[in-house]
């Protein structure tokens, strides 16, 4: 086993950072990372928004759902979807792009474009000893980020990133089987299997949450996602989404 998949199995987690700011080299490894991963048709249809300020962290913090480790950190990026600079080129090149800019397609692609160079700058991140936590929250209020954030139309933020030295090391959270997530030649459809899977993994979540709370707390994976499923949230996301010029059509 090499050192890069080392640092990708030991990932987890982490939401408590030392008072110590990310070097601008850092910065720029971490982003420079980010920007090396694949990106569809070369499209890169993605903006990595850095916040610095602490008033700024402090209101994004709130907007999330007042999350502290938004406001405590070595440093804050926001990935965001953005076709904002292909609606720019088009005007530079008198092309007409809309109907396919406005596309479920191409909503996908900025959506998937960013998503992994926010994995490659995870990865960065913690290969050079710092910590990291996914913000999904900041889409509680993308109204009030975008305009905090002064986004324009065709830009959407869709998640934060937390980065810092970690004050405490974390847990890692045992994942589904194996077997649950890999599929040869075609997708298993074996509901029963597929049961039996679940419930050995349902084991394996309970102890882990019984060992890190003292006996506090016996979770099942699947009881947590079902009773989290059964109330959906953020369903003002649809028209959002139209708001700002994407998957429209």
């Amino acid at each position: 086993m090499n050192q890069v998949i080392e640092t990708l199995l030991q990932h987890r987690s982490i939401r408590k950072y030392e008072d110590r700011p990310l070097t601008d080299e850092q910065i720029r490894v971490i982003v420079e990372s980010a920007q090396a991963a694949s990106t569809s048709s070369y499209i890169q249809a993605y903006s990595i928004i850095g916040v610095k300020d602490r008033e700024m962290k402090k209101k994004l913090a709130e907007l999330a759902g007042n999350q502290a480790y938004v406001e405590t950190n070595g440093h804050f990026f926001v990935f965001c979807a953005d076709l904002y600079r292909h609606e720019v080129l088009a005007e530079m090149e008198g092309q007409d792009i809309y109907a396919s800019i406005e596309s479920t397609e191409k909503f996908m692609v900025a959506v998937i474009d960013a998503a992994l160079a926010a994995q490659n700058a995870a990865v960065a991140a913690e290969s050079m000893g710092l910590g990291i936590c996914y913000i999904g929250g900041l889409r509680n209020n993308l109204e009030e980020v975008s305009e905090l954030l002064n986004v324009p139309k065709l830009v959407i933020p869709l998640f934060g990133m937390s980065v810092g030295y970690p004050m405490q090391e974390g847990s890692i959270k045992p994942r589904l089987p194996f077997e649950s997530v890999y599929h040869e030649e075609a997708y298993n459809k074996d509901e029963k299997q597929l049961k039996e899977q679940l419930s050995q993994y349902n084991e394996v979540i309970s102890n882990y949450y019984i060992e890190r709370t003292d006996g506090k707390r016996s979770d099942t994976w699947t009881g947590q996602m079902a009773r989290m499923l059964s109330k959906p949230v953020r369903m003002y996301m649809k028209e959002f989404v139209e708001k700002q010029g994407m998957n429209r059509r």
